[in-house]
């Protein structure tokens, strides 16, 4: 760990001289090597805005666009619950009147029965 230690703070006393032995050596005069470190910094800052800004309205339009799609499916899901629901009342409906239906029919089926036995009783009584 302490050699490491050591590696690192080598490296970082070498780029350190090695940056201020640039500066000094320069061709160019040191308010121009300013001027230009300034201009580059400004260009960098400048397309990282870009990209940071470029990169806000992605993220803005694929939300937009998930949100659209979350409406959508959640959407059809309703609708299909609401399909279900009424093919389900259409179903129960149908299936009531059917019960009905029969029920009218065995109570008609019971009162001719009925009629018949009573009718039977009376020719019985009539004729003893």
């Amino acid at each position: 760990m302490k050699d490491q230690g050591k590696l690192i703070a080598a490296l970082l006393i070498g780029a350190a001289a090695g940056a201020a032995l640039g500066l000094l050596l320069a061709p160019e005069r040191g308010e121009d090597t300013r001027n230009d470190i300034s201009d580059y910094l400004n260009d960098a800052v400048s397309k990282a805005k870009e990209k940071a800004q470029t990169a806000t309205d992605s993220i803005k339009e694929y939300g937009t666009n998930l949100a659209d799609k979350v409406k959508s499916k959640y959407s059809d899901a309703a609708n299909d619950l609401y399909n279900f629901r009424d093919g389900i009342s259409d179903d129960v409906k149908s299936k009531s009147s059917d019960v009905a239906n029969d029920a009218e029919n065995h109570l008609e089926n019971a009162k001719s029965k009925a009629k018949g036995v009573s009718n039977d009783l009376n020719a019985s009584i009539q004729q003893a």
